[in-house]
């Protein structure tokens, strides 16, 4: 058996994993990554990346149907599944290949195949030819997460789907049924609605978008029925008949059960962390609902083991793991770090319209006890909303009436994904409702309405 020695191994070359190897690396430690698959890990090759390039087909798509309202003529529009896919694959692929630039760059070693910790400071790899002994002081995990299979709803790849197979879809659904509707489910719900499908989205709680403001979940579900979608709450998929061409989903509501014929199934209903065949439990580390156990630091407990990312359990998100993975690279090479604050990231779903928010729902910041003042502004009153002619839309921001601090920012329309940002970054400074009114917003542009929106909440709007 091969053994090779390191400062620091990382197992999974996703958003998290690859981060903290090449930051390891800037930081003088010597650096190993391990990945089973591709690098990059989920998000860039069967996530994020390969669904935003899909939606941003279906955006072009949308707007050629709609070139009559700018001056423009677009006769004939249609659309072709198979090369909308490889537009999608071509992006993922691309991105691919330069992570494994990067590593190179950053002299981080790569060992493709399949890890085990074998005890703290000591990994194994199966690699195709044959088996690879690492060891390090410390061992990152970074294995991500997968697609929850309830009873009754898994995934043949035929006629129900998980995201892999929305990706990859053998079929353009004429009918077609998303079971969940947080991020993954209404992106693809957005995607094949687009597109022409009768589609029905199932969510089990009270509302859409659960993990939203309340406000914006419901302007969401107005716009997306606007736009053809069935949508239905409270209600619970039972069980699917499978026939050749068909699934017929049986739907419970309020204790009543319907059935209703669908040529495509979508699950959405969530992850579970990759734990299987690491040797975990045998190591000593704590596993709570297919999650690894942690603290704010990102230690398991086990002396020199950490886990970042989807495998430490929500929030779900790349840009999560990557800090993440930045954070314990900078810890394990002596540097004064900060714990993630979970309230400070953003949350973005690339829908049509798109939805971002950051920090406390209005709900929330009551449940904590704030006294709170609530700003709002319309898309419909800001110059380059309608200049773009996407009109439809809300921005949302809640404050401590006392202090001015800014609680928490909720967003639904066009380009909201990259305004968030600049209410993250307020929340990060401590910033308060004095210094976003002092701050000049350049005109015209969609993040007038940021400032607008604070405006209100003291009852000090100018242009609704």
């Amino acid at each position: 058996m091969a053994q090779q020695s390191f400062d620091v191994i990382v197992i999974g070359a996703g958003p998290g994993g690859y981060v903290a190897a090449i930051r390891a690396a800037q930081l003088g430690l010597k650096a190993v990554v391990v990945e089973r698959e591709k690098l990059g890990g989920i998000c860039l090759n069967w996530g994020c990346i390969p669904t935003k390039a899909l939606l941003r087909s279906a955006e072009v798509f949308h707007l050629m149907h709609r070139a009559k309202d700018f001056g423009l003529k677009a006769d004939s529009v249609g659309f072709d599944l198979g090369a909308v896919v490889k537009r999608s694959r071509a992006v993922a692929g691309q991105l691919s290949s330069g992570i494994g630039h990067l590593l190179k760059k950053n002299k981080v070693a790569v060992v493709m195949g399949e890890a085990r910790l074998a005890a703290p400071g000591k990994v194994t790899v199966k690699t195709d030819d044959g088996t690879t002994e690492l060891r390090a002081s410390h061992v990152i995990l970074a294995t991500g997460a997968r697609a929850r299979a309830l009873p009754g709803l898994e995934a043949d790849g035929d006629r129900v789907w998980t995201y892999r197979h929305a990706l990859e879809p053998r079929h353009m659904p004429k009918k077609l049924l998303v079971v969940g509707s947080g991020a993954i489910g209404i992106e693809f719900a957005s995607f094949f609605n687009t597109l022409g499908a009768d589609t029905t989205v199932v969510e089990v709680m009270d509302r859409i978008l659960p993990v939203e403001d309340a406000e914006i979940s419901a302007f969401a579900r107005k716009q997306f029925e606007k736009q053809g979608m069935t949508i239905r709450e409270k209600t619970t998929v039972k069980k699917l008949d499978r026939g050749k061409d068909k699934v017929t989903a049986h739907l419970d509501s309020g204790g009543k059960t319907t059935k209703a014929e669908f040529d495509t199934v979508i699950s959405a209903v969530g992850i579970v962390g990759n734990t299987e065949g690491l040797g975990l439990e045998d190591a000593g580390i704590k596993i709570e609902r297919s999650h690894v156990v942690t603290d704010e630091y990102c230690r398991t407990g086990v002396e020199g083991v950490y886990a970042i990312g989807d495998l430490a359990g929500a929030p779900w998100l790349a840009h999560k793991a990557s800090h993440e993975g930045v954070m314990v690279a900078e810890m394990i090479a002596g540097q004064d770090v900060h714990p993630i604050k979970p309230g400070s990231i953003p949350g973005c779903t690339y829908c049509h319209p798109q939805i971002a928010s950051v920090g406390l729902t209005e709900a929330q910041a009551k449940e904590a006890g704030h006294d709170i003042r609530v700003g709002r502004f319309p898309f419909i009153g800001n110059g380059k909303a309608i200049a773009l002619g996407e009109p439809e839309g809300m921005v949302k921001t809640v404050f401590d009436k006392t202090t001015g601090e800014l609680l928490g920012a909720h967003m639904v329309g066009a380009e909201v994904t990259e305004l968030i940002q600049g209410y993250t970054v307020a929340r990060t400074l401590e910033t308060t409702e004095a210094e976003l009114m002092h701050t000049v917003f350049p005109h015209p542009t969609l993040s007038e309405m940021m400032h607008e929106s604070v405006l209100d909440a003291w009852g000090r709007a100018l242009h609704f």
